[in-house]
């Protein structure tokens, strides 16, 4: 191999790619002057030249390194201004991964030099590798119908079925344990929260903790090592074993900022490139970066090379088998200069692209930039995360006054937010708890967040959380106190599986898990947020999938048509227990409400009692059958109970096998 870069055609893709000549490389940098490339022995510790790229196109920086392939080690280098006031923040000292790189040799950790001008990084950087271009592996897909959010590293780290040398990576969750749990709960699509290469914040390896979550990428193409020690393979071969079980993998991408953070933060890519052309910048002054993340900045996601590089990620994915993607902040994704609009460059990019279009697209609809939240604003075929459905459902099930008529909404598909653009209820993506704020089992056993292990003094996370905690803070084995909330929590989960649009669970919430009532706990990366298989709540587990196997086995819980009232039978009437019509002046102190579902072919009634007494309900008396219930009671309507009933004509429908079916619906 000559260790000179030579002069070479302008590559199509960017990054280092391996040719029959040798390896290309093609990089981005309108100020830089001059870009370089560090290379390393095939230890990676020792670096054996750096060289200049010889040719510039544009804002282009390319050349060729003959004889090199698949396995070179190398990093990036960019010479150019040092003018903080005015965006520019080059610095050759710093040894830059390639944004392109498909893999990293190492994990990538915090450490002050990072952040320090002058100051040689090259120690402990991670070099990047080059892989061989595999031919893509594209997975058909269908529509979500369940989307199950799973954490890889504390999903599998505490799971006695997964090998220890797996567990906390992404070849655990092929283990066929795990996937005969997720064809037990009946999962569409698991969503993997980030497993792109990522770094702690700064201040968290002095307090002695990790980012657990992953929601701080340094690149958006390569898979972070601790989570993929083989590389793409690690990825191909998880979308191949899932697509053979029927579930699709979704990725979670974040897109809005990376790991370099605020003016204070680390010089290890896309800062030492171009930091003026890849981060958003104050118009009024050219060194102060915009912070609609919270993260310290912003990508500048309306720029043709920054939408550039988002796209070929997004694309490079899907050609490793991923169905599709759900977008962290997804509002910076349509910022330009002027604000918000679903038109922005990079939303308008994927809507055009062949392939990328078809593919799962969820939103996060919000960002904490002016007017952020975007809830339904989003443009066909995005689907969103609706912020609304869970706080909507969590504050009925509280016992916050005039929630019905909210309630109903959330049922009935969220038209006051999705209808106006043409989309229907798969558009809303339903959820109670995420990965983000209490687990499903401490929403009902908190009132208050409990976050000092963060070391934080409680003030990180949400201080509004709608939670309550049923007479008693946090852990108790007070009987009665743990009968209300394990009620509570079928409760909420029967509400989430009975409403139109998408339902989305959080892994572990069906094993009754806890984390002590931390709310933001992205910086446990231990048992806090690590799944405790060995005492998980088998018959919450039974109960979940005999949700997910009924919504499946009654269309008229999940199809794509808002609950309007209008239809020949009307497709939904709102009704009390005793059968009568609810009034428009009766929303605002109803506790019970049932909510029939018809077409010509069946009929399907859900009753809702937030009260903590039984009640009668006059389709019992009507000959109708209750199909499942979230409370063991004789009552019709158990007190805090949801359940599900059908007219005893109907047609067969498999006995659930939790223990709170009242019968199974005979032919």
């Amino acid at each position: 191999m000559t260790a000179e870069l030579i002069h070479c055609r302008l590559p199509p893709q960017l990054g280092a790619t391996a040719t029959a000549d040798g390896v290309a490389f093609a990089v981005f940098s309108q100020n830089g002057e001059r870009v370089l490339v560090s290379l390393f022995d095939d230890s990676g510790e020792v670096e054996t030249a750096r060289l200049p790229l010889p040719c510039r196109s544009g804002d282009l920086h390319h050349g060729l390194l003959p004889g090199a392939g698949p396995g070179l080690r190398y990093g990036l280098r960019a010479e150019g201004p040092w003018q903080p006031h005015r965006g520019h923040r080059f610095d050759p000292a710093k040894l830059l991964v390639d944004p392109y790189a498909r893999a990293i040799d190492r994990p990538f950790h915090w450490d002050s030099r990072l952040a320090q001008h002058g100051e040689e990084t090259a120690d402990f950087v991670p070099r990047c590798i080059v892989v061989a271009q595999n031919a893509p592996l594209f997975v058909e897909s269908a529509q979500p119908s369940f989307i199950y959010e799973i954490a890889a590293k504390a999903f599998s780290m505490r799971h006695p079925a997964v090998p220890e040398t797996l567990r906390g990576t992404l070849a655990a969750l092929s283990e066929p344990r795990i996937i005969d749990h997720l064809r037990r709960l009946g999962v569409s699509h698991v969503e993997l929260m980030p497993i792109a290469a990522w770094m702690d914040e700064r201040h968290l390896p002095p307090m002695g903790l990790r980012n657990g979550w992953g929601y701080n990428p340094v690149n958006f193409f390569a898979l972070d090592p601790r989570l993929a020690p083989g590389g793409v393979d690690d990825l191909r071969k998880l979308c191949t074993a899932y697509a053979q079980a029927g579930i699709g993998v979704l990725l979670d991408i974040v897109l809005n900022h990376t790991a370099e953070s605020d003016e204070l933060g680390a010089t290890i890519s896309l800062r030492g490139l171009d930091n003026a052309v890849y981060y958003r910048h104050a118009q009024d002054d050219p060194g102060r970066l915009v912070n609609d993340t919270g993260c310290g900045h912003t990508l500048a996601l309306d720029r043709a090379p920054v939408v550039r590089l988002a796209m070929d990620a997004l694309r490079c994915w899907l050609s490793l088998g991923v169905a599709g993607f759900r977008f962290d902040l997804a509002t910076v994704m349509g910022r330009t200069a002027a604000g918000f609009t679903p038109d922005a460059p990079l939303l308008a990019a994927i809507l055009q692209d062949p392939a990328l279009s078809q593919a799962v697209l969820i939103a996060e609809p919000w960002d904490i930039g002016p007017g952020g939240y975007r809830l339904g604003e989003f443009p066909f075929p995005f689907a969103e995360w609706n912020g609304r459905f869970r706080d909507d459902v969590r504050r009925f099930w509280r016992g916050d006054a005039g929630m019905a008529g909210a309630l109903a909404t959330r049922l009935s598909g969220s038209s006051d937010l999705f209808a106006a653009q043409h989309r229907g209820p798969h558009a809303s993506i339903n959820f109670v708890a995420a990965h983000d704020g209490f687990t499903l089992g401490d929403l009902v056993s908190y009132a208050a967040k409990h976050n000092e292990a963060n070391g934080e003094s409680n003030r990180d996370g949400d201080n509004d959380s709608h939670s309550w905690n049923n007479g008693l803070e946090g852990r108790t084995d007070e009987p009665e106190v743990t009968a209300h909330r394990a009620r509570d929590v079928r409760a909420l989960l029967a509400t989430l599986f009975a409403s139109r649009g998408i339902p989305m669970l959080t892994a572990g919430d069906e094993l009754g898990r806890t984390q002590h009532g931390n709310n933001n706990a992205y910086a446990q990366d231990n048992e806090t947020t690590w799944l405790d298989w060995a005492n998980a709540d088998d018959s919450l587990i039974a109960f979940t999938a005999d949700l997910s196997r009924l919504r499946r086995e009654l269309p008229l819980l999940s199809r794509n048509g808002f609950l309007s009232g209008t239809g020949d039978p009307p497709n939904a009437r709102w009704l009390k227990p005793d059968g009568s019509p609810i009034a428009d002046e009766d929303w605002q102190s109803l506790d019970l409400v049932c909510l029939l579902l018809r077409d010509r072919a069946d009929n399907v009634l859900v009753a809702i009692n937030r009260t903590r007494v039984g009640a009668r309900l006059a389709q019992a008396e009507q000959g109708w059958v209750r199909l499942l219930s979230s409370a063991d009671a004789a009552d019709d309507l158990p007190a805090r109970s949801v359940s599900l009933w059908l007219p005893g004509s109907h047609r067969a429908i498999s006995a659930t096998t939790s223990g709170r079916s009242a019968s199974a619906v005979k032919a």
